[in-house]
């Protein structure tokens, strides 16, 4: 297969898993037990739930798009 038709290089696909795999901790910390009918769990407003899960997956959703508009350089461009 000729690496010319592919749409993203190496280096796309290397940032966009990276990102995939930031995006999945993210909503892993973001999980919890959570409260149910009969008790009630304060942990599920505990700060890393609220605040740092949000930011660890917007950074991931960030980096997303960029491994996406990244252009890489082609061989014809080095010589």
């Amino acid at each position: 297969m000729d690496k010319r038709n592919l749409a993203f290089g190496r280096v796309n696909f290397i940032l966009l898993a990276v990102s995939m795999i930031i995006i999945i901790v993210g909503f892993i910390l973001m999980g919890s037990k959570g409260s149910d009918e009969t008790a009630f769990n304060p942990e599920i407003f505990n700060t890393m739930h609220i605040k740092v899960a949000p930011v660890v997956c917007f950074i991931g959703f960030v980096m997303m798009i960029y491994a996406v508009v990244h252009k890489t350089k082609d061989e014809e461009d080095k010589k």
